[in-house]
């Protein structure tokens, strides 16, 4: 017993000083992997003991980060995708954190600078920035929600907004994440996206032409892409998907093949139907 107060103590005095973290103020749900297996193909692609990580991390994330919706805390489902949309990029880097965001906003729909849904000029719906924006993020909650339920369109606002604060990670939001440093001697990253800015101006690619508003958004897009249709960006942007694969330390490709080839057993979500008729990947 006395063992057990003195660790307490210690436990308590290490949080004070901010060199343990604090026991998570939430409980991890069961229903909450369903929920994650039933609506996130990220998820579904992990084996077990990844899941459990995965499950780890999202509880972290929704014990650091307040998700409101309106006024109103969101719901735990609400903020799972949320937590989803945050770990899919940084999945091989275990200690990632997120040290500038601190709050995310669900809004109603599409929203202008003001945050106002159902203007003429309403057609945002993800925000991040500094200023006034500086450790919040907006997300309209509906296209959060289609980012997940259709992954095979190379578009997720939650994904796309989350790079935007990896970008950021640096103290500049340019386009040029830090992580990419290491990389800028063996590739040219400014030379690539330029390059496939061009290509999408002309009508040549099958990347989002939104990709071709700036280098901040093409980094963005890229990775939307890289994420949801891994196999096709691999044989259409083979150099593109090479410099992503070094960058996020995730070789999707070669995941979508492996499950590819499991196709003909039972689907992991629970529908009782075979792999491929079911949640496989139309690559």
């Amino acid at each position: 017993m006395f063992s057990q107060i003195l660790t307490r103590i210690k436990n308590a005095s290490l949080r004070f000083l901010g060199l343990k973290a604090a026991e998570p103020k939430i409980q991890w749900q069961n229903q909450w992997s369903d929920f994650l297996k039933q609506h996130v193909e990220f998820y579904r692609q992990l084996d077990a003991e990844q899941k459990t990580l995965f499950d780890q991390r999202a509880l972290l994330f929704m014990d650091t980060t307040e998700v409101f919706h309106g006024e109103e805390i969101a719901s735990f489902e609400d903020q799972l995708l949320v937590a989803a949309s945050a770990i899919i990029p940084v999945w091989s880097f275990t200690s990632w954190h997120y040290f500038n965001l601190n709050t995310v906003y669900l809004l109603p729909a599409a929203f202008n600078d003001d945050f106002q849904c159902g203007q003429k000029d309403s057609r945002y719906t993800g925000m991040v920035g500094t200023g006034p924006m500086a450790g919040k993020m907006a997300l309209s909650r509906p296209a959060l929600y289609q980012g997940f339920r259709n992954p095979h369109d190379k578009q997720n606002v939650g994904i796309h907004e989350f790079v935007h604060l990896i970008d950021m990670a640096d103290g500049d939001m340019d386009g040029f994440p830090e992580r990419l440093q290491e990389y800028r001697f063996a590739l040219p990253w400014f030379e690539l996206a330029e390059k496939k800015m061009r290509a999408i101006d002309k009508g040549r690619s099958n990347i989002d032409p939104y990709g071709a508003s700036n280098k901040l958004e093409f980094f963005c897009v890229a990775s939307e892409y890289f994420f949801e249709r891994p196999l096709m960006l691999q044989k259409k942007h083979p150099v593109l998907y090479q410099v992503l694969e070094d960058f996020y330390q995730q070789d999707r490709a070669e995941i979508v093949r492996d499950i590819k080839q499991r196709e003909k057993q039972p689907c992991s979500c629970g529908s009782q139907k075979r792999y491929r008729d079911c949640c496989l990947p139309q690559d």
